[in-house]
């Protein structure tokens, strides 16, 4: 039972740096209508905008998950069972971030620079971020 306490609160410290994040850009993202540059964007952008909330509160309900879950479980000694969907979920939450935070980057870059840049730069983002968030954990985890 111990490792699996020690699992779980490991856990909760992966939660607690994630959730700072995707919540500080979730509460942007929710700012962004009530701005005067918002009315013109059209297109590519505002379809880029709803996915990026619609990803960015996903991942707010993923990351907080497994704190619910706890609590609804809290002392019935599922520890490992709490453990394993928490990761799952932790696992899900990040994806969502991960899409929320390319969707962010992509308006910001689409503003700066031509849509077809902000795509180019996008992608090399998307390409490090999956290798350094999940490739290169599951390729070292094999290893072990």
């Amino acid at each position: 039972m111990e490792r699996w306490d020690r699992n779980f609160s490991e856990l909760l410290q992966e939660l607690r740096v994630a959730q700072t994040g995707v919540q500080v850009l979730f509460a942007f993202l929710l700012t962004l209508p009530f701005t005067n540059r918002f009315e013109k964007i059209t297109g590519i952008d505002r379809y880029t905008y709803v996915g990026t909330v619609v990803a960015a509160a996903l991942a707010t309900g993923l990351l907080i998950a497994p704190v619910s879950y706890h609590r609804l479980v809290f002392r019935q000694g599922r520890k490992r069972q709490l453990v394993q969907v928490g990761s799952v979920l932790a696992t899900l939450g990040l994806g969502c971030l991960l899409l929320a935070m390319l969707g962010a980057v992509f308006l910001v870059m689409d503003v700066v620079v031509h849509s077809v840049v902000a795509a180019a730069i996008v992608a090399v983002l998307a390409a490090v971020y999956v290798f350094l968030w999940y490739v290169l954990p599951f390729l070292r985890r094999r290893r072990v």
